[in-house]
């Protein structure tokens, strides 16, 4: 392989939308892809060197022995990104040389949509369009949970999956992702300012259940419902409705601990201003919350968020999946 090797290309981040943590005991969830992206360029060099260049995760210019992936400390920013190139290189014993990779992201991998996902997702992509000239979304979105599986033990692949194929998903583990058929998703985005550390959440949620197992497994399972029947509330465009399930997710959410002062601030100022719905997004404790409003109301809504001690992002949903750029 020749040095001139080089791809670029772009993966969106997510939103979860319906489902959080029930998703990880097999429960359906809803998911869309966000219009923020992050681009990664991957070129194959003659030196057997692994290079990564990431400043979005304040990593530059680490250099490692293709021979050593996955050996030794590894930076935390970087520790997708090699392991995704490490399970790629296990499929693929034939490539020779070294792997240089830049990645560079419209969003903050602070505010939760997804950054370790779309970098694994980037980082595969590029691979299989370098060694087999085309990108095979099913063999990246099983590699790229493998790598995520491998890095931190435990997640759904409900990131990766939007990465990946983009739109809005109705997901399951073990099933493969539908996409909804939305002409539209009229959410506002308000970020808490406070990044979440989502195996330290769901490790402290798995603490509480060990102690009321039949309360929690009851919780996912109406959570799980919540999302079928909002899943049939979007593909009708039956907005309140899809706003009044948002909310009751919100309380079963509270429930299993994962809210904050702050998330119920911004989610109570939304409502009261005339969201159709309000809940967090993600994992919870802090990242993001997601207002549901009319366009009539949206700049209201959006004020309230601000007023309450939110970031309102201008974000679009229903994104692109990952794509080939050059």
């Amino acid at each position: 392989m020749s040095l001139s090797q080089k791809v670029t290309v772009s993966v969106p981040g997510k939103l979860m939308f319906f489902g959080e943590h029930a998703v990880l005991f097999g429960y359906p969830c809803i998911v869309t892809a966000v219009g923020r992206r992050m681009k990664t360029t991957v070129e194959i060099a003659n030196e057997p060197v692994f290079s990564l260049n990431a400043p979005d995760v304040k990593i530059s210019r680490y250099l490692k022995p293709m021979a050593s992936l996955g050996k030794g400390e590894i930076p935390r920013g970087a520790k997708f990104v090699e392991t995704a190139v490490k399970i790629f290189l296990s499929d693929h014993p034939g490539i020779k040389g070294g792997v240089s990779i830049k990645t560079r992201s419209d969003f903050s991998s602070e505010m939760g949509f997804g950054s370790s996902a779309a970098s694994v997702v980037g980082v595969l992509g590029a691979l299989y369009e370098l060694t087999e000239g085309k990108i095979n979304k099913t063999k990246i979105f099983d590699q790229a949970l493998k790598t995520v599986l491998e890095v931190q033990g435990k997640g759904s692949g409900f990131d990766i999956a939007a990465a990946v194929f983009g739109g809005t998903l109705f997901y399951a583990i073990g099933k493969k992702p539908e996409v909804l058929k939305l002409k539209k998703l009229p959410i506002i985005v308000g970020y808490t300012g406070i990044k979440t550390d989502t195996v330290k959440v769901i490790d402290e949620i798995n603490a509480r259940s060990d102690k009321y197992p039949e309360i929690f497994k009851t919780i996912y399972l109406e959570i799980g419902r919540l999302s079928a029947m909002a899943k049939t509330a979007l593909e009708k465009s039956e907005w309140r409705k899809v706003g009044e399930l948002m909310d009751i997710n919100q309380g079963f959410l509270e429930v299993l601990g994962v809210g904050s002062l702050k998330l119920a601030s911004m989610i109570h100022a939304a409502r009261e201003a005339g969201a159709l719905g309000a809940k967090l997004s993600g994992a919870g404790k802090g990242d993001c919350m997601i207002a549901l409003a009319d366009s009539d109301q949206r700049s209201v809504v959006s004020r309230r968020i601000s007023k309450a001690g939110g970031t309102v992002i201008d974000i679009p949903c229903n994104a692109e999946g990952l794509k080939l750029e050059s």
